[in-house]
Formats: C-alpha cells, structure tokens, sequence
C-alpha cells in the first residue's frame, strides 16, 4: 500500500541492500500486473486484510511472475485445519470480520492450494511470534 512505501523506503535506505527493489504498489483486482523481474517476493499481513478473490489474484499473478526456483514468503496469522492456532488469533478474526465482514485469518491449507494451482510448492512453515507464520513456496 502506498502509505506504507515511505518506511519500507528507510528500511532499505539503512540496509544498502542493492538486490531490493523499491515496493509496488499493486492493485489485486486489476487484470496486469507490472512485469519487472523478480527471483523473490515477500508479503507481510496481506492474506487476512484482503477479500478472498484478492487473496487468489494474487498467488495467480505471483505464480505468472515468478521464474523457476523464485521464492515466494508470505508472513501473517494463519488457521491450521480449520482451526486457530491462539485465543489470540481467533480475537484479531472477530474483530478483523467486524471492521469488514470479507477480512479474516486464512486457513493453511486454502493457501497453500491457491500456490500449488500457480506452480508453487510449499518448502518451508516456519512459526513466528504473536502466533504468526512465515510460509515459503519456490516455484516448481
């Protein structure tokens, strides 16, 4: 989201890392995406905010960009068989599906069919903090 660029922006800045592109904003419901190359994308609290047709736009257009071996990392809460890992995360749903009834922690398993119809598969499910995930998909 653009008023999230400015500090990504600084992050980058402070690292000097000069194999980081700048963030795009991209627009889920809009039918092409820029064409850059990327071996890697990384997305951070997405999957719970966005509707669920946006959510499989896209994995679609992440598996169309990425090449061979790209790697995709999506952080976030996450469901495990249908139910919440925490008490805590079954309150962030609540109150996520309050705020918008289209919001809401994303199973899994959904996820991970959404990566394999776009040529991903799933190499890694690392537990994080605050009853997070770090799920990371490299394309087949």
């Amino acid at each position: 989201m653009p008023q999230n660029h400015a500090s990504i922006l600084a992050w980058q800045q402070e690292a000097q890392l000069p194999n980081v592109l700048p963030p795009l904003t991209l627009d889920m419901r809009a039918p092409a995406w820029p064409a850059p190359s990327f071996d890697a994308v990384f997305t951070a609290n997405t999957c719970h905010i966005m509707a669920w047709p946006q959510v499989e736009q896209m994995f679609a257009g992440v598996g169309q960009l990425l090449p061979a071996g790209g790697v995709l990392c999506v952080y976030g809460p996450f469901n495990v068989g249908g139910h919440f890992t925490s008490a805590g995360n079954a309150q962030f749903d609540a109150a996520l599906r309050q705020q918008a009834p289209q919001m809401g922690i994303r199973d899994v398993e959904a996820i991970d069919r959404l990566a394999a119809a776009a040529g991903l598969v799933l190499e890694a499910d690392h537990a994080m903090p605050a009853n997070n995930r770090l799920l990371v998909w490299r394309r087949a």
